[in-house]
């Protein structure tokens, strides 16, 4: 097995996941995560051991979803029919899920490697480079606006 494909099933879960919270088409994940792993493939790099390249892969799969919501393919996407459902609207049985996807871009990446990778928040700040008060802030200030959007204020 080469570097890249270990490297690749062990990171690809969380990219993915990462990439629909920010997304929430799981279409647009799909192509957000072949991107990073692309980038990767056409340029090498050297990690200093799996923590860092997993760092790495966050900061581009980010990055790739703030340029992908930014682009103006996703910005003047009109409405789809109504006979037509999108992969979002399927997936969100769960009001919660909904919740965290309405999420400002800022707090989805701490909300998702806080709650569904089970990171401290110090870990987060250094994933993320940024302070670790930022990253409190940005989950005080999102368990806020989920508490409002699911009516519990």
């Amino acid at each position: 097995m080469s570097d890249f494909e270990a490297v690749y099933r062990r990171h690809v879960g969380t990219v993915y996941r990462l990439c629909y919270s920010f997304l929430g088409s799981r279409a647009e994940a799909e192509d957000a995560t072949q991107t990073v792993f692309l980038g990767l493939l056409e340029h090498p790099r050297a990690f200093k051991d799996t923590e860092h390249e997993k760092a790495w892969l966050i900061r581009c799969a980010q990055n790739r979803c703030c340029d992908v919501l930014r682009s103006a393919r996703v910005s003047k996407r009109g409405d789809m029919p109504v006979e037509v459902r999108d992969e979002r609207a399927r997936a969100e049985g769960d009001e919660s899920l909904r919740a965290v996807l309405d999420l400002p871009e800022k707090y989805k990446t701490c909300v998702y490697l806080h709650y569904y990778e089970g990171y401290k928040t110090a870990e987060i700040a250094a994933l993320c480079g940024m302070p670790a008060s930022t990253v409190r802030s940005h989950l005080s200030e999102a368990r806020a606006l989920l508490r409002r959007a699911l009516g519990e204020e």
